[in-house]
């Protein structure tokens, strides 16, 4: 009878055990799609961008001037690419993963923001958005193997001797030469000055291109002015200088906010010469306590424009104004279009976001080789890329009318 006793008693707690295993156990297929933020970039450092964490998703990190007086660059490019990728995980085929961290456009700063991102489990890397940190961080990215996709990042310094680093704007050659040539043929100027920023890496590969093919074109230079970081906030030397000199255009090929000082000081001078820039001038309609009619008749090379006719560009102007409340530039396209080359890239290398960064980054090297974009940036043909990482594609000139670009043919 114990006996029996005892072999009811096992039994009861055997089946009060496997009760308990089966009850703490969730049979329910798990949902491994990626959740995004909702809104644009955050600059809580760690913390900007993050997403809901997935093991079904490619780790994109975003890396750019969030805070700062580059910080229009870098919340375009964040912002923009959040937007890409939120139309990408809704399709239901491949997903996305976004983390911005912010580099404040210092170098140091940038490489920082790296490692953070590839602590976090980095797999590709959109960005740098502006040349200097480029520069360095690329060679990081060279040595750890992941795959690097600059938006905006123009130098040739940055893909130099890295076969993993491709470019989605123009590099500065490119629009060097292609600055040459646009004022050359359309006779803008006959003589002509220059002011650059000797001590970055963008401004002097620009104006070294430019001067290139400017000796190629017959263009007759008459003054060349330098400045620095540092002295940015003076240019009445340049401009006097200039202007004795006779030129009757300046070619600046900088960042929007010293050209608002330009502006603002060649006006103070009664010196209106034809301003001709490149894409770092984009944004000079947004700066702070700036009299934007001093840009009307300004000039620029620029591959979008948020006031261009075509479809693309309309459909992703109203997302991008509905979402964060104002108009996108030309680094806000850049980063969408970049979003979308990483898919375009992906699918053609059938790479699985169960793979490592550096088995992702090996397979997708050969794949850009492959790959004819048409985006907002292609300036209405194809992008396609070299296998030293330089995209090939047409830019684009733009005046500006009324406050607004005008797209010119």
């Amino acid at each position: 009878m114990k006996k029996a006793l005892c072999l009811l008693l096992a039994c009861l707690m055997a089946f009060g055990c496997l009760t308990a295993c089966s009850s703490g156990t969730d049979t329910t297929t798990p949902d491994t799609s990626s959740t995004t933020t909702d809104g644009g970039a955050s600059t809580d450092g760690a913390d900007s961008g993050d997403t809901t964490s997935s093991s079904a998703a490619f780790k994109v990190g975003v890396i750019g001037p969030l805070t700062g007086g580059a910080a229009i660059y870098g919340t375009a490019v964040a912002n923009a690419a959040q937007l890409a990728v939120d139309e990408i995980n809704a399709e239901g085929g491949i997903q996305f993963e976004l983390k911005s961290e912010d580099d404040v456009n210092v170098a140091e700063t940038s490489i920082n923001a790296y490692n953070t991102l590839k602590d976090w489990g980095m797999q590709l890397l959109l960005g740098t958005v502006t040349t200097t940190p480029a520069i360095a961080v690329a060679s990081e990215a060279y040595n750890d193997r992941i795959f690097m996709l600059t938006p905006s990042g123009s130098s040739t310094d940055i893909l130099a001797g890295k076969d993993n680093v491709f470019q989605v704007c123009f590099t500065d050659p490119n629009q060097g030469m292609k600055s040459a040539q646009y004022i050359a043929e359309h006779d803008l100027g006959s003589s002509i000055g220059i002011i650059y920023q000797n001590d970055s890496a963008y401004s002097t590969g620009i104006f070294e291109s430019f001067m290139e093919e400017a000796e190629a074109q017959g263009l007759k230079i008459v003054y060349t002015g330098v400045f620095q970081e540092s002295t940015q906030t003076d240019f009445s030397v340049q401009l006097t200088e200039a202007q004795s000199a006779g030129a009757d255009l300046l070619f600046l090929p900088i960042y929007y906010t010293p050209i608002s000082v330009i502006l603002t000081q060649a006006a103070a001078q009664n010196y209106s010469p034809l301003i001709f820039g490149v894409d770092g001038m984009d944004g000079i309609l947004t700066v702070e306590g700036f009299d934007t009619s001093l840009a009307e008749g300004v000039m620029l090379l620029t591959p979008f424009s948020a006031y261009s006719s075509d479809e693309a560009s309309q459909t992703f102007t109203e997302k991008y104004q509905e979402a964060y409340g104002e108009l996108p530039n030309q680094f806000a396209a850049d980063a969408y279009d970049g979003m979308y080359i990483l898919k375009a890239a992906i699918e053609a290398a059938g790479v699985t976001p169960d793979m490592s960064a550096e088995e992702i980054c090996e397979a997708l090297i050969p794949a850009m080789a492959t790959l004819s974009f048409t985006g907002l940036t292609s300036g209405g043909g194809e992008m396609t890329w070299s296998a030293t990482g330089e995209v090939d594609k047409e830019p684009l000139a733009a005046t500006i009318q009324d406050g607004v670009y005008v797209m010119e043919n």
